[in-house]
């Protein structure tokens, strides 16, 4: 099963999406399935180093055994590889390979194409989280708005592909679909 789970910026979708991915190892315990955490940003400043670090320090502390995968640029590869293997993944964060993406000036449609190709073709229970964006002001910037954009279509692209959608707000999650 395929979940998105969407949100702002410390709204909590990372820890629910952690608690979902919990969840599914609980139900699966009798196939020994194990937890994979690919973690798309880039250390690039210290206050990235430090949110790298705040979430390093939640799986760290968490009762699962994550694996870390880090993959900021071939995703969809990388899911592909670890489609059908009695793997849950979880996928944190879309908006940083965005991002990832965009300052590595890629072809978005085609990048968009294959991941969603990679998600709707993966074998197997998979969490992806991603922030909401387009709730607030139309930023100023010719990138930021190019970000909210894309941001927005891989959204809504996904939340189509996808079993289940949550949004996170204030830590409180509300199911959009499923």
């Amino acid at each position: 099963m395929m979940q998105l789970v969407l949100g702002g910026a410390r709204s909590g979708k990372s820890r629910f999406a952690e608690q979902q991915v919990a969840a599914v190892l609980q139900q699966r315990s009798a196939n020994s399935a194990s937890a994979i955490y690919i973690a798309t940003a880039t250390a690039e400043d210290d206050e990235m180093r430090q949110r790298i670090g705040h979430h390093r320090q939640q799986r760290d502390n968490s009762s699962i055994d994550w694996q870390l995968i880090e993959s900021p640029l071939a995703l969809a590869e990388t899911l592909t590889v670890l489609s059908g293997r009695n793997h849950v993944v979880l996928v944190d964060c879309l908006t940083l390979w965005l991002t990832n993406q965009l300052l590595a000036d890629a072809d978005m449609a085609q990048c968009r194409q294959a991941l969603c190709q990679a998600v709707q073709q993966f074998e197997g229970d998979l969490v992806l989280v991603s922030n909401e964006v387009g709730s607030g002001i139309v930023p100023l910037g010719e990138l930021s708005r190019r970000f909210v954009d894309e941001a927005g279509w891989l959204n809504q692209q996904l939340a189509t592909i996808a079993a289940k959608v949550t949004l996170v707000v204030a830590g409180l999650p509300l199911n959009l679909k499923g």
